[in-house]
């Protein structure tokens, strides 16, 4: 068992999710569950999607929303409608007086009888707008469609951070998300953590970014070719900036590459492909996961329970020169197959061209597949991939939300699309992140030729808006408040010997639970949940925040060569094998690489990507008798020790007083315009310093 790998009891707490919902769909198959069924206490994966409650209250109409018409309220009979109050008199028709709250007979102000309902900003929403109407009709919670003057509590974006200009509330989006879950970023953050952590990142297949390693592709190519003349791979090209299947195809060797133009205008990915994929009804298929990144710090990730399955609509061939331009059968991207005329809209979750995954897992659990394994490398391959994507994360939030300035918290569902291999029936393999996974619940129909109309999609409304509105509750700004309320509400109760019945009964009417009518939560927490498995896979985390607390001017991204040289001296990394000129050469080497390769150059310097590197090369300088991920910890735990020492200064003189131009700074604040000065050479040193120095003397160079 690799160190920190999970272990099959990693997935124990899901278990009862997963048996309950391949018994369910069994049963569904025989009997159809009335979707509207009242009172049902909990939805599990792949049961019905309970109906849309009644519309909004007409106030979410008012707003401007034309496409929902406001209702009138219903008319009450005069002998039951509950008269106005008078001018100067409260709702309950007692006298107000100015500057005191109505009381109701239990002696509690207004305020803590009702509670306002969470304001939503659905105006930059697009393709999941439908969704995320019925999501907020559900949680009862008001919705402004075309935005509002004043701030909202949530705002939902359908493309990127930048849809809207926000300085409060929440939005759905992180920045640079975007720009993280291309082709070639992710690559190159996964390949990081390859290097460190080879055994535990063999999930996303080898790949080559074009066309700066074609060389490289061909020469490796070639060489594993003369090892194994009998090894006749396949490979597949995914532009960098393609979504939705745009402009992939399958070659079989690395002359077959498409160079004329549009490689260099349109830089690309290509990866081995999986030859031998799990079959289902001779289809190939894939898993999109649905991923909520609730928070970056502290890092907290959920998984959908249920998620969605799409397949080919051609049956699966090995890949051949005959076949390889047959995208139904090699692709399993919805916006290529939906083209198809064997393509399968099906109100059933477990037959058609799209399918739910509880509906996966019940036929591959009646093949003795087992699901605790299945669901234990589903959180360890999505735990995995977003400790990779964090430490950039982190540079584009403090670029675009930096400490200390207004900005809105950040949340964002993602989703992840697996490819299950056959030899192994539960190895799973990353093919793509999507930062905007498709919301969309319904699909077009051709009613005659050129003649379509929007046909809503069983399948998608079960699981898009089960996850939407499980987010929105989890992000729900106003619960703690509500609890609060609760709570005094119950207290003021309690504290009275005979309350009235009528103050019992509004009372467990406001301790109500107001989400007791929807479903439980299909989101469930894995990360800090697994925390002690998977953290010691973070140490680009850790050396993502050596950068970000060098930069120095707030909202930058890249490194100056004044702050890789502070970042030198704060951590005492020169010596008399390693001068500051050598730094220097180090910096100007990798940086000026690095830059050449990246397509951002809205900015000059070192790039984390490129700090990384200048990482590595450090740490293997230092302690070279070590595997490289040990070699990096050491040289982080050394940086952070040697800056905490620093913080530890700046604190007490601070507070003395001692130093004039000492001036008292939090940890991690940057400090690349004034660095702190060193400790000058002769003057006693703390001994805690000595004895680390001591302890790492055998592995600093002579």
């Amino acid at each position: 068992m690799l160190r920190g790998s999970p272990e099959r009891e990693l997935a124990a707490w899901w278990e009862a999710e997963a048996v309950a919902a391949t018994k369910a769909q069994a049963a569904k198959e025989q009997v159809r569950v009335d979707p509207g069924a009242a009172g049902e206490p909990e939805r599990k994966a792949g049961e019905e999607q309970p109906k849309e409650p009644a519309p909004a209250p007409p106030c979410a109409a008012e707003e401007g929303d034309a496409r929902i018409p406001p209702r009138p309220p219903p008319t009450l009979p005069v002998s039951l409608a509950k008269p106005e109050p008078a001018s100067g008199l409260c709702p309950h028709g007692k006298s107000r007086i100015k500057g005191r709250s109505c009381k109701r007979s239990s002696g509690q102000p207004d305020e803590y009888c009702s509670l306002r309902p969470v304001t939503v900003d659905s105006s930059k929403a697009r393709t999941s707008l439908d969704a995320l109407k019925i999501s907020i009709r559900q949680l009862k919670w008001k919705e402004f469609p075309f935005g509002r003057r004043l701030p909202c509590d949530i705002y939902w974006h359908g493309v990127s951070f930048h849809d809207n200009d926000i300085f409060s509330g929440q939005v759905n989006k992180f920045p640079g998300m975007t720009e993280m879950v291309r082709k070639i970023t992710l690559s190159r953050a996964v390949r990081i953590m390859q290097n460190l952590f080879p055994e535990e990142y063999n999930f996303y297949p080898r790949s080559w970014i074009l066309p700066d390693e074609f060389q490289l592709f061909v020469a490796q190519v070639q060489m594993v070719k003369d090892g194994d003349p009998s090894w006749k791979p396949t490979f597949i090209v995914k532009p960098d900036s393609g979504c939705q299947g745009d402009g992939i195809y399958l070659i079989k060797d690395p002359s077959d590459i498409r160079l004329s133009g549009t490689l260099q205008s349109r830089p690309a990915v290509v990866q081995e492909y999986i030859c031998k994929p799990l079959l289902i009804d001779k289809l190939k298929f894939d898993i999109r996961l649905y991923v909520l990144l609730k928070s970056l710090e502290p890092l907290e990730i959920y998984i959908a329970k249920d998620g969605l399955s799409r397949f080919c609509t051609e049956p699966y061939q090995e890949p051949n020169p005959k076949n390889l331009h047959h995208i139904f059968m090699h692709l399993t991207n919805y916006s290529l197959n939906v083209h198809s005329g064997n393509f399968v809209h099906s109100d059933s979750t477990s037959t058609g061209s799209k399918r739910t995954f509880s509906s996966i897992l019940y036929r591959l659990s009646s093949k003795g597949v087992d699901i605790k394994k299945v669901w234990s490398d589903i959180i360890s391959l999505v735990i995995k991939t977003v400790i990779a994507l964090t430490p950039q994360l982190k540079v584009f939030h403090q670029s675009d939300i930096p400490a200390g300035r207004p900005g809105p918290t950040c949340f964002q569902v993602t989703s992840a699309s697996s490819q299950p291999e056959f030899l192994v029936l539960t190895r799973l393999s990353l093919v793509s992140l999507n930062a905007n996974p498709s919301m969309r619940i319904e699909h077009e129909q051709e009613l005659s030729p050129g003649v379509f109309e929007n046909v809503p999609s069983l399948v998608d409304e079960e699981v898009k808006v089960a996850v939407i509105r499980d987010t929105l509750r989890l992000m729900d700004p106003l619960k703690k408040k509500r609890e609060s309320q609760s709570q005094l509400l119950g207290k003021s109760l309690a504290s009275k010997e005979n309350p009235p019945h009528s103050d019992l009964a509004s009372a467990s009417q406001g301790n109500a639970n107001p989400d007791a009518h929807l479903p439980s939560i299909c989101l469930k927490q894995v990360f800090p949940k697994y925390a002690k498995q998977f953290n010691y896979l973070r140490l680009v985390d850790r050396m993502a925040n050596l950068f970000i607390r060098f930069l120095g001017i707030k909202g930058t991204m890249k490194l100056g060569p004044t702050g890789f040289r502070t970042f030198i001296r704060s951590c005492k990394l020169s010596s008399s094998s390693l001068s500051m000129a050598a730094v220097d050469i180090l910096y100007i080497d990798i940086t000026r690489r690095w830059n050449s390769m990246t397509m951002d150059q809205r900015d000059s310097g070192m790039c984390l990507q490129a700090f990384v590197e200048a990482f590595f090369y450090l740490a293997q300088r230092k302690f070279k008798m070590l595997p490289l991920h040990e070699q990096v910890a050491s040289l982080i735990d050394l940086c952070e020790y040697h800056l905490s020492l620093l913080d530890e200064k700046r604190l007490v003189c601070g507070r003395s007083g001692t130093s004039s131009g000492s001036r008292l700074q939090p940890s991690g604040t940057p400090q690349e315009a004034a660095p702190p000065a060193p400790p000058a050479e002769g003057r006693p040193q703390p001994c805690t310093d000595g004895a680390h120095k001591v302890s790492h003397s055998r592995h600093t160079l002579s």
